[in-house]
């Protein structure tokens, strides 16, 4: 595998379920197992959120693998073949496609509480690479015990297709709007949208740290490192922002939404 070895998971419970199957993570990563009710991202993850009392003490029997991750290490890459969804615990990755002329292009970035893995779904494959910005650590799902527990607790499989939805109409909005918007109005949107992702699992609208580097951010918002820059200083000057490295405090966040109004009258 091109990700690195395969851990396959101890048999016992899981393997009823499905969960034997192997999951990719490189071979001097540390393994270990958790159960979903001693999960901190209980009520984020796919078993759990929305479900009754029965079906969790359902979903509760699954048994996850969980993954540690450096900074720079791939959790999967094209063509891998897809196996599980990935639930991130800790940590910060990107989403890398090639495209033709053979240079990666940044699609997408992941922050603690969301699921990684779903482009391989329909072709069985993943199409893009998954890389840890920084130690991370996830949460292995194993797709066929996904499915198979799918049948015994019906609000699992709703709960699923809704989060699925959510995410794939979030994407499309975002790439939408990226085709006709200037650099402010991409930056302005890359910042609001990410502060609603950090409020929506509980952490600081306001204040957070970037994991990606400026010139990541250019690739996924179609700018140059140049112009990122040079805004990221307008924003600040304009006192829309505080920048210090990394950190990002938005100071004014009705004022990025008027930078996107005013730019789109």
């Amino acid at each position: 595998m091109k990700g690195g070895s395969i851990v396959q998971s101890t048999p016992g419970r899981s393997r009823a379920l499905g969960l034997s199957d192997a999951v990719p993570a490189p071979a001097e990563i540390a393994q270990f197992r958790t159960v979903c009710a001693n999960c901190n991202l209980r009520e984020l993850c796919v078993p759990c959120c929305g479900l009754t009392r029965c079906e969790r003490e359902a979903a509760d029997r699954v048994v996850f693998n969980r993954a540690r991750l450096r900074r720079g290490e791939s959790l999967y890459r094209t063509g891998d073949r897809f196996v599980s969804l990935f639930a991130v615990r800790k940590g910060f990755f990107k989403s890398l496609a090639l495209i033709e002329d053979g240079r990666e292009q940044v699609t997408g970035f992941s922050i603690p509480g969301e699921i990684l893995g779903m482009d391989g779904i329909g072709p069985e494959q993943h199409s893009c690479n998954a890389v840890a910005l920084e130690d991370s650590e996830v949460c292995a799902i194993s797709f066929a015990g996904l499915q198979a527990l799918a049948h015994e607790v019906p609000g699992l499989q709703r709960h699923f297709y809704k989060m699925m939805s959510r995410e794939i109409v979030r994407e499309q909005g975002v790439m939408l709007q990226l085709g006709s918007m200037n650099a402010e109005e991409r930056l302005s949107m890359f910042l609001l949208d990410l502060s609603q992702r950090f409020a929506a699992r509980g952490h600081s609208p306001s204040e957070f740290n970037l994991r990606m580097t400026r010139e990541e951010i250019g690739s996924y918002l179609g700018l140059k490192l140049e112009t990122v820059s040079r805004t990221f200083s307008k924003f600040q000057e304009e006192g829309l922002i505080t920048v210090r490295q990394k950190f990002i405090r938005i100071r004014d966040s009705a004022g990025l939404r008027q930078v996107m109004a005013r730019n789109q009258g």
